[in-house]
Parts: C-alpha cells; sequence; structure tokens
C-alpha cells in the first residue's frame, strides 16, 4: 500500500469513528454545514388578489398594520360607512381597533401576516383636562407588546384618529400619563427591535 492510500484510509477510519461517537451520544452527524442563526422570512406580505377584501356599498376601505415577516405591513380592510361619516376620531379608532383585534383572514394568514393586539384590548376618548386629539386604551400603552404599540400607533396615524401632525396621543385609563407617538420608518421595518418614539404630554 502507497503511503497516499495510506493517508486516505486513516482518514477513512477516523471519519467513521467520529460519527459513530456523534451518534452515540444522540448527535446525527450531518455533511452540510448547520447554521446557527435565524432562519430569513419567507412570508410573501401580499394577499392574493382574489382574496383581498372588498368592501361592500356600505363600506369603505381603510388600512390597518400587520406584522409580516418581522415588519409591520398595511392590509386594507372594510370598515361601516357610517364610522367615517360620524366624523368621530373615537369611533373610528375603535373600529381600528377592533379590526387589528381580529384573526388575519385565510388569505391574509396563507401570506404570512398577523396580530399581535388582542381583542379586549379598548379605547376612549379624552378624560376631562385631556387634549381633544387624545386616546385612552383599557391598559396602559406600555404594558403592551412592542408590536401590539406599533400596530396601533401606526394604524391610528394613518387615520383620523391621529393629531394634526400625524402623531398619536395615548394614555392608559383615567389619570394615567399622556404621550405623544409617532410611526416612523424605523418602527415599521423593526417593529420588534425600535422603540416607538414617544413624548411627554403636558398637563
Amino acid at each position: 500500500m502507497t503511503r497516499r492510500n495510506t493517508v486516505r484510509a486513516a482518514g477513512a477510519l477516523l471519519a467513521a469513528m467520529a460519527a459513530t461517537a456523534l451518534s452515540g451520544c444522540g448527535i446525527r452527524a450531518t455533511e452540510v454545514p448547520t447554521d446557527f442563526g435565524p432562519a430569513p422570512s419567507r412570508a410573501a406580505c401580499q394577499v392574493a388578489g382574489g382574496e383581498m377584501a372588498r368592501p361592500d356599498a356600505e363600506e369603505f376601505t381603510a388600512a390597518v398594520s400587520l406584522v409580516c415577516g418581522g415588519r409591520l405591513v398595511d392590509v386594507d380592510r372594510g370598515l361601516p360607512l357610517r364610522e367615517r361619516q360620524a366624523g368621530d376620531p373615537v369611533r373610528m379608532a375603535r373600529a381600528l381597533l377592533k379590526e387589528l383585534g381580529r384573526a388575519p383572514s385565510a388569505g391574509e394568514e396563507r401570506a404570512g401576516f398577523s396580530t399581535d393586539v388582542r381583542r379586549r384590548l379598548t379605547v376612549s376618548g379624552p378624560g376631562e383636562g385631556d387634549p381633544r386629539e387624545a386616546l385612552r386604551l383599557g391598559t396602559l400603552p406600555e404594558n403592551l407588546s412592542v408590536f401590539a404599540l406599533a400596530q396601533v400607533v401606526c394604524t391610528f396615524a394613518q387615520s383620523p384618529a391621529a393629531a394634526s401632525d400625524g402623531s398619536v396621543v395615548l394614555g392608559g385609563p383615567a389619570d394615567a400619563p399622556l404621550r405623544r407617538y409617532s410611526c416612523t420608518d424605523e418602527v415599521r421595518t423593526r417593529p420588534g427591535t425600535a422603540p416607538t418614539p414617544a413624548q411627554t404630554v403636558s398637563p
């Protein structure tokens, strides 16, 4: 046997012994490099045309921000036309919050959409001494998950529930402090790691 063949035979023997040792420890040997990092999202984040919500004559289309692929993506939902005709920002906020708490449709779910907003979350109008654009949630905003807070802020920010500058003034029940939140590009693209910008509103 030549020296080259001897080296090859020794290498094969060592490889077989290593594989046997790994299997004995409950570890499967693999010929493919293992990637320990997070898998990239393969979500389409786009509802197929035939599965998109189509409002009827008694509805209008409103955008709600859902979670897809680790970011916020708007989808269209049909809301009762009376909510817009009423011209009441609080009614609009309630209708939008209801949509955020609703489970994604089958088409939305297939496209990778989800929501972190819970159905039991409520919203009411300003309390005594609050600015008129204030909205009070049934829980403190900081008690929401980072995704849920970003969803609420970015959905309200593109609706009549927003202040004139596009910000959203939110607080918890009763006399909890109010904060002015902004929906930035960073919040939309990285809601899980980018905190939603907020400024305390003076009483």
